[in-house]
Order: C-alpha cells, then structure tokens, then sequence
C-alpha cells in the first residue's frame, strides 16, 4: 500500500487538521505527517501545491488527493476497518456520522467567537449571541450519545465522532465555557487520550502566532 501523507496547519490553531489527525493517530493509522503553517493572515500560499482547495488538511494516498477532515475520516475508515473509526453496528454509525455532519455544518457562533487555541490560558470571555446556543446543543449531543454508550467517549471507545468535536474540548475547557459534570467528565476523558496530549505537546512548542485567532 502507498503510503499515507497527512498535510496539516499550525497544531494550535488548526482545528481542520486536529480533527483528522487525531483520528488516526487514535486509531493506529500509520502516516507521515507535514505541517505547513498558516502564518500570513490569508494563510499560506504554498497551500495550493497540495490541496485542491487551497486549505487543510489534505490526505495524499498515492495520486490520490483528499480534502476536508470528514472525507479523510471516512476514506482512512475504509482502508482500515480493524482501527474503529466508526462502530460496526449500521444504526450506531448513522448516528455517528449524523452528528459529525452536524458538527461540520453547524455552530458558527461558536468557531466564530471561539477560535480553537491550544495555547490560550483559560479564562472566559464576552460571548456573542448564539454562542451559549451553541453550547447547549453540542452538551445535548454527548449526553444524549454517552447516556446511550455508556461512555467514557461518545460511542464508548474513541473514534472518529470524538475526533470530530475533539476541537470543541478545547474551545469548551479553554474559554471556559461549560459547567455540567457530565460535560467536564467528557472533556476530562479526552484531554487525557494520548493522541490529545501528544497533539497538545507539538502545538504548546511552536513558535508561530496567528493574531486573528487571539481572543
């Protein structure tokens, strides 16, 4: 098999690329990784020699290309079925992939008010309207999907949707914006997963600075 190529952005701020990483390296997927910061603030123009639209992550298979983080967690889910990216049951994986679509399309107020940064001391912020909206749904998801799981994550085991809000745990933890024991259990789970803590080490040592994402 021709290897895998994983192109990523700055590991504080990229919350695109966090979610596809964090995926694979959870689940075991060997690939070589390649940072290419977004340290302009138009983010780099040496995207476009990669990435088909001019933005990370990319996943580079042989001739292959793919782009955006959802795509490449279900494309490395087909090539390695045995990771569990996504549960073996049909009706669990619906639900899965209906809540990692949500979060793909959904909580602007929050991405917007909140930009992921692994760097940012905790502390609160003055929040738009619609963020604390935002919020309550996301809180309602996990609940809703670690009451039927049984937990600690949110299909039991880690995969590919906790991957998927895995930049959420930061924005929560970092602007502390949440107080529910059952969401600060969740947040607590993923923040001690190795993957999590190795992508947390990378991010805390690098030396660029994007001032749009400095709340």
């Amino acid at each position: 098999m021709d290897k895998l190529t994983l192109y990523i952005g700055n590991k504080n701020y990229s919350s695109w690329s966090f979610r596809a990483w964090i995926a694979m390296t959870a689940g075991g997927i060997p690939f070589e990784e390649v940072v290419v910061p977004f340290d302009f603030a138009t983010g780099n123009q040496h995207f476009r020699e990669f990435s088909p639209n001019g933005q990370v992550p990319v996943l580079v298979h042989g001739e292959l290309r793919v782009w955006q983080s959802l795509a490449i967690i279900e494309y490395v889910a087909e090539l390695f079925p045995e990771a569990g990216i996504w549960p073996k049951e049909r009706d669990k994986r619906a639900v899965a992939r209906a809540a990692s679509m949500e979060m793909l399309s959904s909580f602007h107020h929050l991405r917007n008010a909140c930009p992921m940064n692994i760097r940012r001391p905790k502390g609160k912020i003055a929040l738009a309207d619609g963020v604390m909206a935002d919020v309550a749904r996301i809180e309602a998801i996990w609940r809703d999907l670690r009451a039927r799981s049984g937990g600690p994550f949110l299909l039991g085991a880690f995969s590919g949707i906790d991957a998927m809000f895995a930049p959420v745990v930061n924005r929560f933890d970092t602007y502390d914006l949440v107080t529910a024991s059952d969401t600060l259990s969740y947040i607590a789970e993923v923040k001690a997963h190795p993957a999590w803590r190795a992508w947390e080490e990378a991010a805390r040592a690098e030396p660029w600075i994007v001032q749009e994402d400095e709340v």
